[in-house]
């Protein structure tokens, strides 16, 4: 989608109001809307990706599971919509100790393997800590249903997906 029209059109606009009032005026007019041209894009594209949050909202409220995202490319915004991929809800992990308590350890991986355990649960919709609480509790227990982390049982969950984008 290219935004270039909406901004002529407020750009003509402004010189329309303000050409009663002389060719200073005008002139004026036409200065104030290309020194506010990056905010006002920076403004409907607020606004696109308000839109595209509230879309997303309403199709998974109807149980489509969905998302659109606004898309920048250059000086283009493209609204893009994808489908939610349904993953099994996991149990949570059982608590290995008596107390329950929570401990600190530091893990160091060699970074192709640390790229693959986070690859994996991104494609769960987890964090990288509660993939490897699982994993760990399934090697320790050897918990049946476990494959590579995930359960054979349990309900649908839907991911959830965090886009926007920056302007520099």
């Amino acid at each position: 989608m290219d935004l270039s029209p909406y901004l002529e059109s407020l750009r003509h606009d402004l010189a329309a109001a303000a050409a009663p009032a002389g060719d200073d005026a005008v002139r004026t007019a036409e200065l104030l809307s290309t020194s506010l041209e990056s905010s006002l894009r920076l403004a409907l594209l607020e606004a696109l990706s308000d839109a595209a949050a509230e879309i997303t909202g309403e199709l998974n409220r109807m149980g489509n599971p969905a998302t659109v995202e606004v898309r920048m490319r250059a000086r283009q915004a493209d609204l893009v919509v994808s489908e939610i991929p349904v993953t099994p809800l996991e149990p949570p992990p059982a608590p290995t100790g008596e107390s329950g308590d929570i401990a600190r350890i530091t893990l160091r991986l060699p970074e192709p393997l640390k790229e693959a355990v986070e690859s994996a649960a991104a494609g769960e919709s987890i964090s990288v800590n509660a993939w490897l609480v699982r994993a760990i509790n399934s090697a320790v227990h050897g918990q049946p249903g476990q494959t590579h982390g995930r359960s054979t049982a349990g309900r649908a969950r839907y991911g959830k997906r965090v886009t926007g984008y920056a302007q520099a």
